[in-house]
């Protein structure tokens, strides 16, 4: 045989066997396709999703960016918008930082922005600090729904307010005054310094002990936990040493007010420290029956996010553009009118106590 030929033989022979094992090359970029809470870049299956998809008239892509992951509030709100998304085929991945920090979030925005998703839907770390970052996803023609915690204006293109910023600052105090039976010391544990809805009802709680029948209450301190479950539960700690005769720590965070209910229960004060704030329900059981927590307040989170996802729809999709006196149908909740500051209003909180939390489920 000649040589020409035993070559060509031989190549017969190799050229299926290399193509079996052309699979495509692992990834270098370092992301990751697991959705680790670590990764700030987007790692869910629909990222895969080209972005010509919105312009062919394809099922539109939106994303629910809470503040950070593993926070059973954020992942409560994400059940909403998923059962949003099914109602209205569309998709909602859910992607996030693992630390409520401003500027991994802006990271993260940017890369979605880059790959022109439908819509971002934001639970933001700082108001100020998320403008140019929300600007930029607007100018590319993506709008910003901001829900929880919001971005200041012209970073944003609507805002979902869970509840009306006094009526949670006055809830709260009214709360911490009848499990203080009037009179004492209390204090505040936040998530983070920065955070713009925390800092609002801070602000508004104080006003609020301003009025006659809180004479007897003396705000003590505010001390921030990060939103981070082992530094909250240090601050509250660190309340219970610093003031002895402390009766109620408020705590406006679903982490914050876990930890330090936890801390009350470990440290054998129940009955003597009380926590309360804002919580959800399934993390807040055990202590309110175990009275480190008699009573919390809270809208429903889930309602949260599914009323996040319905008014992006109906933005991405020409329903309404998202501006003053807009209406809009948003599924199981009904009709909601976008007011004239460009927020929409879920509706008033909840008090969850022993007489009403069995019947609650998030």
């Amino acid at each position: 045989m000649s040589t020409k030929l035993k070559l060509f033989a031989v190549m017969s022979l190799l050229l299926p066997m290399l193509i079996a094992c052309g699979g495509s090359a692992p990834a270098t970029d370092g992301s990751a396709t697991n959705g680790s809470a670590t990764d700030v870049s987007p790692t869910t299956a629909a990222d895969s999703q080209p972005a010509s998809d919105s312009a062919s008239g394809g099922a539109k892509t939106y994303v629910l960016v809470p503040k950070n992951l593993g926070n059973p509030y954020f992942d409560t709100a994400n059940k909403g918008a998923q059962e949003a998304a099914q109602e209205l085929s569309v998709t909602v991945t859910y992607q996030g930082s693992a630390a409520a920090d401003a500027t991994q979030q802006i990271q993260l925005l940017n890369s979605l922005i880059a790959q022109n998703v439908n819509g971002l839907a934001i639970s933001a770390n700082d108001a100020d600090a998320l403008v140019p970052v929300g600007k930029s996803a607007i100018d590319a023609g993506i709008p910003v729904v901001t829900w929880d915690s919001s971005i200041a204006e012209g970073g944003r293109t609507v805002h979902i307010n869970q509840a009306v910023s006094a009526d949670i600052a006055a809830i709260q105090i009214k709360m911490a005054s009848e499990l203080a039976g009037g009179s004492g010391k209390i204090a505040i544990l936040s998530a983070t310094s920065t955070a713009p809805n925390q800092n609002e009802w801070i602000a508004l709680m104080q006003e609020e002990l301003k009025k006659p029948e809180y004479a007897n209450l003396e705000l003590v301190e505010t001390v921030y936990g990060d939103d981070q479950d082992e530094k909250s539960y240090t601050e509250a700690q660190g309340l219970m040493t610093k003031y002895p005769d402390l009766k109620v720590i408020i705590a406006p965070t679903t982490v914050g007010i876990a930890a330090s209910a936890r801390a009350v229960q470990d440290a054998g004060k129940i009955g003597t420290v009380f926590v309360t704030g804002l919580g959800t329900p399934n993390q807040m059981r055990e202590y309110v029956k175990s009275g480190a927590s008699p009573q919390f307040a809270l809208w429903n989170p889930a309602d949260l996010g599914y009323l996040a996802i319905h008014a992006l729809h109906a933005i991405a999709s020409g329903q309404i553009e998202g501006k003053p006196g807009d209406s809009f149908s948003a599924g199981r909740l009904g009709q909601y009118t976008i007011a004239d500051d460009g927020t929409i209003l879920l509706g008033p909180p909840t008090v969850f106590n022993s007489d009403n939390i069995d019947s609650f489920d998030f």
